[in-house]
């Protein structure tokens, strides 16, 4: 399992819309998402050059929880709903601390090339949800 934390300075609720909400998402992370945050609903988010990444939720426990499956619709080491992906948000002093784990990553070399991933995407999360704009996607 892979496990990545980070601070912002927003509350539980502001944070956990930026998981649910499609046009919060892409602020974020990703071109364009097509999210439906219902358990069973669609999460897919295009990322670059026509990559993206597919699953569905699984959990929804606003502004606690999201859980949802994740992979990438080119990669078969890690194809689309084949990992999860849970994000708890807790009250930490006057923001929110983040922690998200993906689970069943199916090697070494996965695990680390989605924490570099997550880190990027995280801080670019907690510069957002503080009203700063995180500038371009990075990988676009």
């Amino acid at each position: 399992m892979l496990e990545v934390s980070v601070h912002i300075e927003a509350t539980p609720d502001a944070v956990f819309q930026y998981f649910t909400d499609p046009t919060k998402y892409v602020q974020w992370m990703g071109t364009a998402a097509r999210i439906t945050s219902t358990p069973g609903g669609e999460y897919r988010v295009r990322m670059r050059d026509g990559v993206e990444t597919a699953g569905e939720f699984v959990e929804i426990d606003p502004p606690k929880r999201v859980v949802f499956t994740w992979g990438w619709e080119h990669d078969a080491a890690v194809p689309p709903g084949s990992t999860r992906v849970e994000v708890t948000l807790e009250p930490d002093g006057t923001g929110t601390r983040v922690v998200l784990r993906h689970h069943d990553l199916p090697s070494a070399e996965q695990i680390e090339h989605h924490r570099q991933g997550w880190e990027l995407y995280l801080n670019r999360l907690a510069l957002r949800a503080t009203g700063i704009n995180p500038g371009p996607e990075p990988n676009a």
